[in-house]
């Protein structure tokens, strides 16, 4: 099933990554709301006007991508961005559906090591970990936020790297790779407004 979609990015340095993403949705592509290569250019204008036009465009979608890149935090929106899909808006008498949320983990110098790492525990089991750092809180805050729990592993306690968390991560490749996937699954945890996460929809 397709779901109209909107993605978050810090553009100096993923919009590549975000024209990649769109090309791969192929024909659901359509039901894209966001910014693309053509959209004009607003850096010059209010910020009271930036957010109308990003409200317009995030309004009506289900689900929301966020590009994870390096720098995303020196980003003015970001943060913002998914506040507002998270949050039920009411517009001329129709509310808005909490939004699903993925995080895709942009590619740098050939891998993802500026944001994730392995461990291996005691028992030999190897867990993927994240640098809390360089993501905004609200990202944070969503990450292994499942109620109740189901472990992937009740030995180690790990989390099941796509239902464990309200906002997952995963790496650009495997989402250019089958997008269809993620979108659908980000968009299955939002439903009952995400009754199945401790959600935090504030920054």
């Amino acid at each position: 099933m397709s779901h109209k979609t909107f993605i978050s990015y810090k553009y100096s340095e993923a919009s590549q990554l975000r024209d990649d993403i769109i090309d791969a949705l192929g024909d659901d592509a359509t039901y894209y709301k966001g910014e693309t290569s053509d959209s004009p250019d607003l850096t010059d204008t209010s910020t009271e006007n930036i957010k109308k036009n990003l409200k317009d465009m995030m309004y009506d979608t289900s689900v929301t991508i966020v590009i994870l890149s390096p720098n995303m935090k020196e980003s003015n929106w970001i943060d913002w961005e998914i506040e507002y899909c998270l949050k039920s808006i009411s517009r001329k008498g129709r509310t808005s559906h909490t939004n699903g949320v993925v995080g895709v983990i942009q590619k740098v110098d050939g891998n993802y090591d500026w944001l994730q790492y392995t461990v291996t525990r005691e028992d030999g089991h190897v867990n993927t970990r994240y640098h809390a750092d360089k993501l905004f809180d609200i990202i944070n805050k969503n990450r292994y936020n499942q109620n109740p729990v189901v472990y992937a592993c009740e030995k180690c306690k790990s989390y099941d790297y796509l239902n464990g968390s309200y906002i997952a991560f995963v790496t650009e490749e495997d989402f250019l790779a089958n997008p269809q996937k993620y979108i659908d699954n980000a968009y299955d945890k939002s439903e009952n407004d995400a009754s199945g996460y401790d959600l935090v929809k504030q920054r």
